[in-house]
């Protein structure tokens, strides 16, 4: 695992306007042919303060884990509808996410991705996301 400075943009779109979360912050990250590891730990900024973060890089795939105050895995596969366990203190509930834009440039000492997803509850859609992610490999 290599140490890295992660930065995200986070933009979500609900019906009275957009929020964007801008994150930097250091993480660990491994490449190989088949699949990159992105981990971090969630900051107060985020809500989740406490809660270790993975995105895990396939080629077709990115599947995005959370453990801790806040416990989810959302899979982001272009064209298909994947379910997830939403798991906070103050309950759990089952969600849906679609995506749609995924795409990923990740070489050894880091990379992009961008994933368009929106999530609903229930078939409501809750809002629009878009997740920007730069890795960049800490110089020695």
């Amino acid at each position: 695992m290599k140490d890295v400075i992660i930065s995200i943009t986070g933009t979500q779109t609900v019906e009275n306007g957009d929020s964007v979360i801008e994150l930097v912050t250091d993480g660990k990250y491994s490449y190989s042919e088949n699949e990159s590891l992105v981990i971090y730990d969630e900051s107060s900024l985020t809500g989740m303060e406490g809660t270790k973060t993975t995105f895990k890089i396939e080629k077709d795939a990115v599947t995005l884990t959370r453990e801790g105050s806040v416990n989810s895995q959302m899979m982001f596969q272009k064209g298909k509808k994947h379910f997830f366990l939403y798991d906070t203190p103050f309950g759990a509930t089952t969600m849906g996410v679609d995506t749609q834009k995924l795409k990923t440039d990740m070489g050894e000492h880091g990379g992009k991705m961008d994933i368009v997803y929106s999530v609903d509850v229930d078939n409501i859609i809750l809002g629009k996301n878009v997740f920007s992610i730069k890795v960049k490999e800490v110089q020695a």
